[in-house]
């Protein structure tokens, strides 16, 4: 599976000059978790997230008895200000393995997917948790007519449980059977898959 199997896309971005609080607008009406950060070209220069947002931005509360009477602190106002730069960013094509692995690694909820230095999508924690939250019976079937567009119709049975899928192929072939377990295993929110012959299924 790849970015582009998952990402968002067209992705909404926010320019550098715009008003950090523009920023938390846009994240709180759409329940993103990051915003990428573009030029008047649309290049990614940086990303914008809610730890950005809230960092050093909130005053503390006048009755805390740890407050003492300072100069207010001068207070970042745009985006250019508070955002990250520079940024990671992935392409379209980064096997989705390699991206999660990026996203815990970093300690980062949210990935630019990029075509050259211009952004073309996102890819967040949230979008590949409801990848793997999908039915088995979804899974199962779009298996199935992977399978089928491969090799007919009739000859595989497709088994999905808790991600993991198990095919039955009635013919005996090495090869494809190589080649239906990489089919399954590029099916969005499946987490492993293996291929029998028919003469190996006890339940045949």
């Amino acid at each position: 599976m790849r970015a582009r199997d998952l990402m968002s896309a067209p992705v909404v971005t926010v320019h550098p000059w715009a008003p950090a609080k523009e920023a938390a607008e846009v994240l709180s009406e759409h329940g993103f978790t990051a915003l990428p950060v573009v030029d008047d070209d649309e290049r990614l220069i940086g990303i914008v997230t809610e730890a950005d947002l809230i960092r050093g931005r909130i005053p503390a509360d006048t009755r805390s008895a740890y407050l003492r009477p300072e100069p207010p602190a001068p207070v970042d106002t745009t985006v250019e200000q508070v955002m990250t730069s520079p940024v990671t960013a992935m392409s379209s094509g980064t096997d989705v393995a390699e991206l999660c692995q990026a996203l815990v690694d970093a300690r980062i909820r949210a990935m630019p997917i990029v075509d050259g230095s211009r952004v073309v999508g996102i890819v967040t924690r949230g979008d590949v948790v409801r990848v793997l939250a999908r039915e088995d019976t979804a899974l199962a079937a779009d298996v199935r007519h992977r399978l089928e567009i491969y090799g007919g119709t009739g000859r595989w049975k497709v088994e999905a449980h808790d991600g993991l899928v198990r095919i039955v192929d009635r013919y005996d072939d090495k090869t494809d059977r190589h080649v239906a377990t990489l089919l399954a295993l590029a099916v969005p929110g499946v987490v492993g898959a293996e291929t029998v012959s028919s003469g190996e299924d006890p339940w045949s």
